[in-house]
């Protein structure tokens, strides 16, 4: 299966194997917002998506072959 390249362009994997993205509303319209709001928007927001979407968007990566953590 192919990588969704639109997605992944958007899409930064952490080497925890974490999603990183963009934070949103950051395109235009920003004068009037308030400066903590601003700051928040600067930084990068983390994903949390399921390994079914994980394994279409990323598949051959070591995300898209991460197993579930066992609960101790």
């Amino acid at each position: 299966m192919k990588t969704n390249k639109s997605y992944t362009k958007r899409v930064r994997v952490t080497k925890n194997g974490k999603l990183v993205a963009r934070a949103k509303g950051q395109n235009h319209f920003n004068a009037k917002e308030r400066r903590s709001t601003k700051g928040a928007k600067r930084r990068a927001v983390s994903l949390a998506v399921s390994n079914r979407v994980m394994r279409r968007f990323f598949p051959g990566t070591r995300v898209a072959k991460r197993a579930p953590k066992a609960d101790k």
